[in-house]
């Protein structure tokens, strides 16, 4: 059966948590990156992208952010385990990040990417600036060229109330 998948904002709190839910089990239980939670001080600028399937269910994430005017960051992309054949997950969500903030007036959009898919990035006309060791694993700072993510009709909503608070706390 074809699987088609809806990359999106997550804005309701039923998708954030899905959201967080699914990169703790990404980032902390299976990668064991992180010890309780990789959640950080991005998190409360950044706009969670889900990759929904058609039950509704949450099966990718990646966060976008611009700590400082037209530069913006991608981080923590990951699939759910049983749905990472072909990378066509990944591929939506990073289109949708990136093509997201350009709409939103990014003039560079970087992310840190573990060494295993740094291929996979430049096939997506990303381009390693460098190699770095992020949690003690090597990574690359990658930059993809804009010119291949066009700019979309997406507003920029207010940050979910859900989010807001993560700064409070």
């Amino acid at each position: 059966m074809k699987q088609d998948y809806q990359f999106k904002l997550a804005l309701s709190p039923a998708e954030i948590d899905a959201y967080f839910l699914l990169r703790e089990k990404i980032f902390c239980r299976e990668q064991g990156i992180f010890k309780n939670s990789d959640r950080d001080e991005h998190d409360s600028i950044a706009y969670p992208i889900v990759a929904i399937n058609h039950n509704s269910k949450v099966v990718g994430v990646v966060r976008i952010y611009e700590p400082e005017p037209g530069i913006w960051y991608g981080g923590r992309l990951g699939t759910h385990p049983n749905y990472r054949r072909g990378w066509k997950i990944g591929k939506g969500l990073i289109n949708k990040a990136v093509t997201t903030a350009n709409t939103w007036g990014c003039d560079r959009f970087l992310a840190t990417v573990q060494l295993p898919n740094v291929r996979f990035f430049q096939r997506l006309h990303w381009n390693s600036i460098e190699e770095i060791h992020i949690c003690d694993r090597p990574h690359h700072l990658m930059e993809a060229d804009l010119d291949f993510y066009p700019p979309t009709n997406q507003s920029r909503p207010s940050l979910p109330m859900q989010l807001q608070q993560l700064s409070a706390s």
